[in-house]
């Protein structure tokens, strides 16, 4: 009776890892649905896969943020992240100095790591330094990349101009002031 309960509560947590697994992608379903599945153990168990997925999955994602492409916005032909997001410059910063902190980065937080060339990009333009704290802020054209804080979809533009400082780049890394 008792065997036949566990195998009753395990079938559908079985059924969403070979769903998963047929997908070809990483699933953070199957992965939560694995580690449930399987008891707690060593390395190398089915929860340290678990946890390693999520991990390159994170990584996959951060990789395709930082693949920066152009994007057709009412402000023209701009740079934004993988994920369609605006990037900005602030006119304060200089080639691989970043002016912006504390209170700064909470309103325009950093594109952080090395970015990529997605479509139209000028691949020559890319590059990345280290901040003071540590982390790599990706750059373009020398301007140290940020998002804007009220920007919550692919195409919003709200932080051009802000303070006068802040612009949207154009395929040159120049500041678009419209």
């Amino acid at each position: 009776m008792l065997a036949r309960r566990i195998a009753m509560a395990a079938g559908p947590a079985l059924c969403l890892v070979l769903l998963g697994a047929c997908s070809g992608a990483p699933s953070p379903t199957a992965s939560v649905a694995t580690a449930a599945a399987s008891p707690a153990s060593a390395p190398g168990s089915a929860s340290a896969s678990a946890s390693a997925s999520a991990t390159a999955a994170a990584s996959q994602a951060d990789a395709a943020t930082l693949a920066l492409t152009l994007a057709d916005t009412s402000l023209g032909s701009i740079l934004v992240d993988g994920k369609g997001m605006t990037l900005y410059m602030f006119t304060k910063d200089s080639a691989g100095t970043s002016a912006c902190s504390g209170q700064c980065l909470v309103a325009w937080p950093p594109l952080l790591g090395s970015p990529t060339a997605g479509s139209g990009v000028d691949d020559s333009k890319l590059g990345s330094f280290t901040r003071t704290d540590g982390t790599t802020q990706a750059t373009y054209n020398g301007w140290p990349l940020y998002y804007w804080q009220s920007d919550t979809k692919p195409g919003d533009v709200s932080g051009q101009n802000v303070n006068s400082v802040w612009f949207v780049l154009d395929r040159d890394g120049d500041p678009v002031k419209k």
